[in-house]
């Protein structure tokens, strides 16, 4: 941090789609304020006010929403997004204009975008993050990839958090055989460090997602751990003003949880049941945990990312239908996530901003 250099504003914008964008982006605007950089943080729904909880003293602006709804049924989760096309399109258009106009409204210096696809300048260094340099969606995954790829060619840099190398997290979903854009490599993204801790939970349930599908695993769940004899922490995921707390017998319920809370809990928990989100296995492999996963249905991202890491023997999964609490037995057969080491240094990264 040079305190000599005048400060810089720069506008991070994360996806509302479920939690992970959010989340993510906590390291990296923590690093920001630690590099003499000013945040304002943009976004919308849950994610928004996730991130109005854990840094109430910056500033935030309104994003629209991409109305990103999940079918009930998986097989047509890719038709459902097909319909929701012209509201997100909507939406993309009414970010540009946004953006343009907060430029100049709030001097803003330069842009970095998880995932939202309206949110850049010409004016401004402008960073896309994502690990899906490849966007998977079964036979038309070559459309989707390419299309993916033209739109991150616009911006200036296009940071990947995870490794270019092996051992990685994301395999296909992060890396190009000869990428004609410039990708940094960030290494994994996580607001959680271990801590050293009496094990409280044997067992910690974590949900996050677009409805209805958080919604139906959250009733399936809380079905299976009846026959479960151990301690039970079970997060819903559901951001509300206010945190509830509720203990019926051997389960406590949390609605959500905020990071130092969730920090907390996931260090005391034996083993972890989630979905197969990119965020939750970076968070989880920070941590060196067992875990088992549960994709969401028809998302053929967090299907192929279960697939990989069950083939590399590190993490079990069940598709949600199939689920039973008799499949935790498969978790000692795995050797669970671990933390790949990277050489972060967020002064190198920010010289785009320079």
């Amino acid at each position: 941090m040079n305190l000599n250099t005048p400060s810089k504003t720069i506008l991070i914008a994360p996806l509302n789609w479920g939690l992970g964008h959010a989340t993510r982006c906590i390291p990296i605007i923590k690093a920001l304020q630690d590099n003499n950089f000013i945040p304002i943080i943009a976004s919308d729904g849950i994610a928004l006010e996730l991130l109005k909880k854990e840094f109430p003293y910056l500033k935030f602006l309104e994003l629209p929403s991409y109305e990103i709804e999940y079918a009930k049924n998986g097989k047509y989760f890719k038709w459902k997004l097909l319909k929701n096309c012209p509201k997100m399109i909507e939406a993309i258009l009414e970010e540009k204009r946004l953006v343009k106009k907060w430029i100049k409204k709030h001097d803003i210096d330069g842009i970095i975008s998880d995932n939202r696809l309206g949110v850049f300048s010409k004016k401004v260094p402008s960073v896309f993050i994502t690990h899906q340099l490849n966007v998977m969606t079964g036979n038309t995954t070559w459309i989707t990839s390419l299309l993916h790829q033209n739109i991150i060619k616009k911006y200036t840099e296009c940071w990947v958090p995870d490794t270019i190398d092996t051992p990685n997290l994301a395999g296909e979903l992060s890396h190009l055989k000869n990428p004609d854009f410039n990708i940094k490599y960030i290494g994994p993204l996580s607001r959680i460090q271990t801590k050293k801790v009496d094990k409280k939970y044997d067992l910690m349930i974590i949900l996050s997602g677009p409805e209805p599908q958080r919604g139906l695993l959250e009733e399936k769940l809380k079905q299976e751990i009846k026959l479960y004899n151990g301690t039970i922490l079970f997060v819903k995921g559901i951001i509300e003003k206010d945190q509830k707390k509720e203990q019926i017998e051997n389960v406590t319920f949390f609605n959500f949880m905020h990071s130092r809370q969730l920090e907390q809990a996931l260090n005391e928990s034996e083993i972890i049941i989630c979905r197969s989100g990119y965020t939750s296995i970076m968070d989880l492999a920070k941590l060196n945990k067992k875990a088992f996963f549960i994709p969401t249905p028809g998302q053929y991202e967090q299907e192929y990312l279960a697939r990989k890491l069950k083939k590399e023997g590190l993490v079990p999964y069940a598709e949600q239908d199939l689920f039973t609490i008799k499949n935790l037995d498969e978790i000692d057969n795995y050797k669970g996530l671990s933390e790949i080491k990277s050489n972060l240094n967020w002064s190198d990264i920010f010289n785009v901003f320079i």
